[in-house]
């Protein structure tokens, strides 16, 4: 398992994992379509297809907020009980035919709730819509577990009402929480509350941190909010001055030698101006440092893209071997937010068996 590199539909049979993606990042364009006319609201297209090549372009500003601001759409469609299960359901039955075997879908319920829904009715309509698309998933033959991540906005004030969320529903398939949006200018501390109380709980949590902010926002993550991961973490490259040396500093050195995850997304970070090129994105260089890298889609419809892609263009544009797509793969399952013999299983089991039958 030492190729540079692999036909794509082995990629595609590969089992995967993914740690961050974004509910109402990743809706079907023909769904977008379908649902805002139910809806009686007004898209860029109504073409499935130019829809899709829309959204791709208006990502690629190279801006997180403007990039952010594509979701104006897709929320427009999950403000109902339709829309909702709708989304869900294609969400787990879209992993499913990628390959994933674990997910971790996270999305802002405070943000689904204009349709008149409160906040536990959101949480229960989307868990329902998933367990619908495991179960279709697993009749196929292509069995996909999925946990959910409530996200904060961090621009908002309702994080500690959505860290209650969270333990209201942790038995209920809600595996951790998160704080996303706007990262310049609305820091992980504004939102001590939440945290400390999931700490108190016991529930893990990841924070959006390093990617449109620098250091200071993963330190703050990290060191004072009490993150067990960190989303995107791009920006801990600042922190090593010289790659190729390998010579970390005080931060970079705890987030490798705690075993932190990244919770990397090379074509996101591209889109939103965080990264240069595949080739070059920081995810290649942090593997071979022996911090614990995931690979992730982050927002599959805005950034036109599948944990096959992203891996194909890790092969393809950055040299990777299968090896490393493995290494990934096992990384994101040892920090899943999911009980250490769970953990263990999805590995023993399903991932490397999965490897040496692909190949």
């Amino acid at each position: 398992m030492t190729a540079t590199r692999v036909d794509a539909d082995v990629i595609r049979r590969l089992p995967k994992a993914v740690l961050h993606d974004h509910l109402d990042g990743g809706l079907r364009p023909a769904t977008v379509v379908e649902l805002a006319d139910a809806v009686g609201h007004t898209l860029p297209t109504t073409d499935p297809t130019e829809l899709a090549a829309w959204y791709y372009e208006a990502a690629n500003s190279g801006d997180l907020v403007r990039y952010i601001a594509t979701f104006e759409h897709t929320l427009a469609v999950m403000q109902t009980r339709e829309g909702l299960l709708r989304t869900a359901e294609e969400y787990v039955l879209d992993l499913a035919a990628d390959g994933v075997v674990y997910g971790e879908v996270r999305y802002a319920p405070e943000l689904m709730v204009t349709g008149g829904l409160a906040l536990p009715e959101v949480v229960e309509t989307v868990q329902e819509g998933l367990a619908a698309g495991m179960a279709k998933a697993a009749a196929a033959g292509t069995p996909v577990r999925v946990g959910t991540l409530l996200c904060g906005m961090r621009m908002f004030d309702r994080s500690r009402e959505v860290a209650d969320l969270v333990v209201a529903f942790r038995d209920a398939g809600v595996v951790g929480f998160d704080i996303a949006g706007a990262e310049d200018g609305f820091p992980p501390a504004d939102h001590l509350a939440a945290f400390e109380h999931l700490r108190r709980e016991n529930v893990p949590f990841t924070i959006h941190a390093g990617e449109a902010h620098g250091l200071p926002s993963i330190h703050q993550a990290l060191q004072v909010c009490g993150a067990q991961r960190i989303g995107h973490g791009v920006r801990i490259t600042d922190d090593i001055p010289d790659l190729a040396s390998g010579k970390l500093g005080r931060l970079a050195g705890w987030v490798r030698d705690r075993r932190v995850a990244l919770e990397m997304c090379p074509t996101s970070n591209l889109q939103t101006g965080a990264a240069t090129s595949i080739a070059e994105h920081p995810i290649t260089a942090l593997k071979d440092l022996g911090f614990r890298v995931t690979l992730n889609t982050d927002n599959r419809l805005v950034s036109g893209t599948t944990m096959t892609r992203e891996m194909s263009l890790l092969v393809e544009q950055a040299g990777w071997t299968v090896e490393d797509l493995r290494t990934v793969t096992v990384n994101a399952l040892k920090s899943a937010f999911l009980p250490f013999d769970e953990r263990n299983a999805l590995i023993r089991d399903v991932v490397l068996p999965g490897y040496e039958a692909a190949l």
